[in-house]
């Protein structure tokens, strides 16, 4: 067998001039549609009109053109069937051995701003991805390309043997199944949010291959890092690694939890994090600032930790992060000072994130997460509180320091893993007690890294007192105000705890469990 005829039609031309033109020349007759065949005719190109295989016109608007018999029975005959033969020369219709074609930009469409609903559905391709799954389904007799890398493996081969391999055929049918269940699935997407279903009977999602990733979270795990084709930018999956090796599994997923965090602070904001919980959180006027706070919140566990920033790095924050052992840092920008001091370390990794969205401004997306034979899907935290969550439940109001930490201490506390307690003061972390199986015991791993910081600090718990038993164990340690969900059957219990040592308490009616 050898490949004589080829179906051209495609929206994204990067290479196609080239590619048919070497076709041509080896042969093979080029069978094109509207743009794609006036460029090929603009460019010298013996080319074919689809209208003159079909013997019919291009109608409405080039909706209708590639939907014919006289197409898809060239595609989808099979070559070695005697009958499929037959009515093939009793009609006489040819083969086609080759299609090339992409897609309608739907992504790109309705990533433009303020897209109208109209223009999206047009942009919905339905001959394209008709040619691609009769092709790709009859791959034992046709090749198929739907992406432009692989024209250089396609001409090579025709070159050598005037057609393509098994093996080759397979491995593109392959991919044209992938593209076209992707492409499908970014529009049921889209109309399921345009319906209001955004968790719908049957959930779709799609994400393109970043990059394969040396092992996962351990070394005999192989793993890979994706995203999702409309990912907003201050994310890692668009983030501009300026220096450093690659990222790693465990890099990408504790990169991520620091920026999470950071994104939570309008002001200039620090957030140092090792396995996945924060180890130092600090604000300040400055970023210098900041960072000197989140460092100096927990100076032993930053070693090796990965940094984020919500503002430029400069010269003055670039020092002392040289001065030890950081896997990441990750800010909008860096200041050239900045890369001239940071650079010289070899192995630190510096993302260029652009500009970040604070909470407030970011709008829920889903979170999904995979469990064994199958997922759950939920909305991301994204609840930021107002002052109307606030209820001062104590006899005694907190001072306005004593809400200004409090604030502080709630918006980390969302993100460390449940049980959560964190102890802040002076626009700093000054201990956190993360993910243990009771909360009394995360207090207890908080207090303990705080220390005498803990005198005069506030406290913030992810999830609601059980019992008072947290609340007079703060006490103990000097504690001045707590912040929590409330919620709890023995509130009553925590509230008096509260009253008898003077602390100022305030619930403010949501959790932010995470595990």
């Amino acid at each position: 067998m050898s490949i004589k005829r080829a179906l051209v039609s495609v929206s994204d031309k990067t290479g196609i001039v080239e590619f048919c033109r070497e076709l041509s020349q080896l042969g093979v007759e080029i069978i094109s549609t509207g743009g794609t065949k006036n460029l090929l005719a603009q460019e010298g190109v013996p080319v074919i009109g689809i209208s003159d295989v079909t013997g019919f016109p291009e109608i409405m608007d080039g909706r209708v053109k590639t939907l014919h018999p006289a197409v898809h029975s060239g595609l989808l005959a099979v070559r070695d069937n005697e009958e499929h033969t037959r009515q093939m020369q009793e009609l006489g219709l040819d083969y086609i051995d080759l299609v090339v074609v992409n897609l309608y930009p739907f992504q790109e469409t309705i990533a433009k701003p303020d897209v109208a609903y109209e223009d999206a559905i047009e942009n919905i391709d339905i001959g394209g991805p008709t040619m691609l799954r009769s092709a790709a389904k009859n791959h034992a007799f046709v090749s198929v390309v739907v992406d432009s890398s692989d024209y250089g493996k396609v001409i090579e081969e025709v070159r050598e043997s005037a057609d393509t391999t098994l093996d080759t055929r397979k491995k593109l049918a392959a991919k044209v199944f992938r593209h076209t269940a992707a492409y499908d699935a970014l529009i049921a997407d889209y109309l399921a949010k345009q319906t209001g279903d955004p968790l719908p009977e049957r959930y779709t999602v799609t994400y393109e291959k970043i990059q394969d990733l040396r092992y996962g979270e351990n070394p005999h795990q192989a793993a890979a890092f994706y995203r999702a084709p409309l990912a907003p930018a201050g994310t890692l999956t668009t983030a501009e690694q300026l220096h450093g090796k690659e990222l790693s599994y465990n890099n990408i997923n504790d990169a991520n939890a620091a920026l999470q965090i950071v994104k939570e602070f309008s002001e200039p904001a620090v957030v140092a994090v090792k396995h996945m919980n924060p180890c130092g959180v600090g604000v300040g006027t400055t970023i210098a600032e900041a960072y000197g706070k989140a460092y100096s919140a927990d100076p032993v566990s930053i070693f090796g930790g990965i940094v984020a920033a919500n503002r430029t790095i400069d010269a003055e924050t670039a020092q002392p992060l040289s001065e030890i052992f950081l896997e990441i840092v990750l800010a909008p920008d860096f200041t050239p000072e900045a890369l001239d001091i940071l650079t010289k370390k070899k192995n630190i990794r510096l993302l260029k994130m652009g500009e970040l969205t604070s909470a407030e401004g970011r709008a829920a997306a889903h979170v999904v997460t995979s469990i064994e034979g199958g997922m759950v899907v939920q909305e991301s935290d994204v609840h930021s509180l107002g002052e109307s969550d606030l209820k001062v439940v104590t006899k005694r109001q907190p001072t306005e320091d004593e809400l200004k930490q409090m604030l502080f201490g709630w918006k980390v506390v969302k993100h460390v893993k449940s049980n959560a307690i964190v102890l802040a003061a002076g626009d700093m972390t000054v201990g956190v007690g993360a993910g243990q199986m009771n909360r009394v015991g995360s207090a207890k791993i908080a207090l303990e890294q705080a220390g005498d910081k803990a005198q005069g600090a506030i406290l913030a718990s992810d999830a609601f007192f059980p019992m008072g038993d947290t609340v007079e164990l703060a006490a103990k340690h000097g504690i001045q105000a707590i912040i929590q969900p409330g919620g709890s059957i023995k509130d009553e219990e925590s509230i008096r705890a509260a009253d008898e040592a003077g602390i100022a308490m305030i619930f403010t009616g949501v959790r932010h469990f995470k595990h």
